[in-house]
């Protein structure tokens, strides 16, 4: 069975679609570079994926359902922005999230708060923009489950950290989970993927296998990312 599967996914906001068609299989397993400009889509995929959105045509199964309360348990989300309640303290998240989502795993978020030198008695509204972040991925990562949306998850994050939030992201889920993760900063996270997606303009243009991309086109990822999207 794939983790995700879209098919002929479309979104409209207006004339113009944010999503044209998108046909989609995601399986178990598999690290996910959704790549494109700023507009090419890759949020809106990922809000349709989450039940945020829903789709104008098309369809989307995750687990073989379709996105709503069933598939809460199954994805782990996280948004562009940071958007947890300012005023708790980060303890005061890992409860809300431990009360809130039964896979979550306290320990292994401890670990990387600790490993990142962040105090769990600080508010979050006290915390630097970066740190926010990096609580805020975290809390996504520490979940046991089955398919993770990250959207620009080290956007705001400082280089220093940028090799240890990666290595969470591979470490920190199940080898039959998927993740997908949204990014402008290819460079940083290629080494970690197994597949890419490239958008433009809500189409797919560019699909598969990393490897096999950087072999056919002779040149690394971020290379065929400027090459695709060259202005």
């Amino acid at each position: 069975m794939n983790r995700l599967e879209c098919r002929g996914l479309t979104k409209r906001f207006g004339p113009i679609p944010a999503l044209d068609g998108v046909d989609l299989a995601i399986q178990p397993g598999r690290i996910v570079g959704l790549l494109g400009p700023n507009g090419s889509g890759k949020s809106t995929l990922i809000k349709l994926v989450t039940g945020l959105l829903t789709p104008t045509e098309g369809e989307i199964a995750i687990d073989g359902m379709a996105p709503g309360p069933a598939t809460h348990g199954v994805v782990s989300y996280l948004p562009e922005r940071p958007s947890l309640p300012q005023w708790m303290t980060v303890e005061g998240l890992q409860d809300f999230y431990e009360d809130f989502f039964p896979d979550f795993r306290r320990e292994v978020s401890g670990e990387m708060l600790d490993r990142l030198e962040i105090d769990p008695r600080r508010r979050y509204k006290q915390l630097s923009k970066g740190t926010r972040e990096k609580v805020q991925l975290i809390l996504t990562m520490s979940r046991k489950a089955g398919l993770y949306l990250l959207d620009e998850p080290i956007g705001g994050v400082d280089p220093a950290a940028r090799d240890y939030i990666l290595d969470t992201i591979i470490r920190g889920y199940d080898p039959e989970a998927s993740v997908i993760l949204s990014t402008h900063l290819i460079a940083d996270i290629e080494r970690i993927l197994d597949d890419v997606i490239f958008l433009r303009q809500g189409r797919v243009v560019l699909a598969g296998p990393a490897d096999e991309v950087r072999a056919q086109k002779g040149m690394s990822i971020d290379g065929v990312f400027r090459e695709v999207f060259r202005c």
